[in-house]
């Protein structure tokens, strides 16, 4: 298989008309049709430069050659800190997101709102990078998935994933998971679509289908559950949890030309793949969830140690004052903002 599979080229041979799926029976249900939407054809995002609209900048990065990397951020310090490193599209972690703002441990405790509000934040810090947002399992039946979609969408998000477990759902790389029937997981992802075609002018937002079946009922099953998700509507496939190489190439494989999402978490069920690694094995979208927050953990951990130990947080610091501090979140686009408008509050700092 070639590294970052040119999406455009395998959609080229598709077939793009209504076509039955007898194969793709939903328990004794069949689809009638393969949704497809005309203007979100890949073809349409392969010219031209980069859009500062998010959504449709990450289509255009998903149509073009390349792997799209994604780190995981868990609040603003960790976005900036992304931002400055020169990624071009975020992760906004739903584990990450929970911990951040909620302290708690990643079991269906946040809400829509907790994740709507982050994700509002982190898109606005610079408008034009995509953020790719867990959504869970859409908080709801079919009119809440669509009330997270628009929620999102208005909140400058450029794409969610919207998985199969039950609503207590858990972290994808702990034990114990349960998931719900096929049918019920398709309706999700159909009320997404739905939900993102009704957006007036048109959005481009991107809907990712997630299956946690692969631990629960075996690969096949979860690569069975994603195929009914593209044909659904659903923009790229995510399989949770995939633990091997040959794994993750026969799952391109089987789902092509629906671009695959891997989720790499240290510890985690999927090996430690490097983005190369995972682009050669055909994945477009690698997400690292639990970077920022696991490195958060351990030199905060270390730095109130330090405090307890020695009384100062001098050693901790680093040399890092508190206009270094701000320079990393953004001082110096108030400053010239604030100049440019005619201000003067900001002269001196």
């Amino acid at each position: 298989m070639s590294p970052a599979q040119d999406y455009h080229t395998a959609v080229e041979n598709a077939t793009y008309q209504p076509t039955p799926m007898p194969a793709l029976a939903l328990g004794g249900i069949v689809p009638s049709e393969v949704y497809y939407n005309p203007r979100l054809d890949p073809k349409n995002y392969l010219e031209g430069p980069l859009s500062p609209n998010p959504a449709t900048r990450l289509r255009q990065m998903l149509a073009r050659p390349g792997i799209v990397v994604a780190p995981g951020i868990c609040d603003g310090i960790s976005a900036r800190c992304a931002l400055e490193a020169g990624f071009d599209c975020l992760y906004q972690s739903g584990a990450a997101t929970t911990a951040s703002r909620l302290g708690q441990p990643d079991l269906a405790i946040a809400t829509l709102n907790d994740f709507a509000e982050a994700g509002q934040m982190v898109s606005s810090l610079d408008p034009s990078v995509p953020v790719i947002a867990d959504a869970d399992t859409g908080f709801g039946g079919p009119a809440n998935v669509a009330r997270t979609v628009r929620t999102y969408a208005r909140s400058g998000i450029a794409a969610m994933h919207i998985e199969d477990q039950v609503q207590t759902k858990r972290c994808g790389h702990l034990m114990g998971k349960q998931v719900v029937s096929r049918e019920e997981f398709i309706t999700r992802i159909r009320a997404a679509v739905l939900a993102r075609d009704s957006i007036p002018g048109g959005s481009d937002f991107v809907i990712i289908g997630r299956t946690d079946s692969a631990q629960v009922l075996g690969m096949e099953e979860a690569i069975h559950r994603l195929k009914l998700a593209a044909a659904a509507g659903a923009d790229v496939c995510f399989i949770e949890g995939v633990k091997t190489k040959d794994l993750l190439e026969s799952t391109v494989q089987a789902l092509a030309p629906t671009p695959v999402l891997v989720n790499v978490i240290s510890g985690g069920l999927t090996p430690s793949f490097t983005y190369p690694e995972a682009e050669a094995m055909g994945a477009k979208i690698i997400i690292f969830s639990l970077v920022s927050c696991v490195a958060m953990v351990h030199a905060v951990r270390a730095a109130m140690h330090s405090l307890k130990k020695t009384g100062t947080d001098f050693v901790s610091a680093q040399g890092m004052d508190p206009k270094k501090f701000f320079e990393v979140m953004g001082l110096d686009e108030v400053v010239e903002l604030d100049a440019k408008a005619g201000g003067t509050a900001f002269q001196t700092v």
